[in-house]
């Protein structure tokens, strides 16, 4: 704020009128009656150089403390300025954190999803294999099982022939020694050495 020429002239026409104003009703004090006119000729006087004192503090005020009050205007202005740059670089910088971190959350999130898929298929791959494999190892269960009563049956088919033959037997010796006499024994007798002879 530097006073140029024309706000010199102004702040003067402005000054010199408030002194007129104040002059005003000395003056009018002044013209009241002939008794009162050495005294009123005193406070003219008085009034006049009180204005003037007024009129030179205001005037010294101002040329004394112009240059602070314009300097410390200026400063604030710089200041304000300072203020106004700091936060508006101090916005731009939390908006781009802003984004940067909005980025970060979204490949985030896409890098979750991504190994949620990635699980729920390694998942499905181990319970295929886990089925696959329990199929396998049922088949080869029901095949032992399957081999093992197959033996089983055997056995006891085999066990069931080795009875009924023994069965057989002790049921043929019986009737042997019922029916067979000494005479048929011999008679057999000699008929098997004829058939060992014609052998050899």
């Amino acid at each position: 704020m530097m006073f140029n020429k024309n706000s010199r002239m102004n702040l003067l026409g402005k000054v010199t009128g408030v002194l007129a104003l104040l002059l005003i009703p000395a003056v009018a004090m002044a013209s009241g009656g002939g008794e009162q006119h050495a005294d009123s000729g005193v406070l003219i006087k008085d009034f006049a150089y009180r204005c003037f004192n007024f009129a030179l503090l205001v005037g010294l005020l101002v040329y004394f403390v112009r240059k602070p009050i314009r300097n410390g205007l200026h400063s604030r202005r710089e200041e304000i300025e300072k203020t106004l740059t700091d936060a508006q670089a101090a916005q731009e910088a939390a908006e781009a954190k802003y984004r940067e971190y909005s980025e970060k959350l979204e490949k985030a999130t896409e890098e979750i999803e991504a190994i949620s898929a990635s699980i729920r298929r390694e998942g499905e791959l181990e319970r295929d294999k886990i089925l696959e494999s329990a199929r396998e190892m049922s088949a080869k269960i029901q095949q032992e099982a399957d081999a093992k009563a197959a033996n089983a049956v055997a056995g006891a088919k085999a066990e069931l022939r080795e009875e009924a033959a023994r069965l057989a037997v002790e049921l043929a010796e019986e009737l042997l020694k019922k029916e067979f006499s000494p005479k048929d024994q011999k008679r057999l007798v000699d008929e098997y050495m004829l058939k060992v002879g014609e052998l050899h």
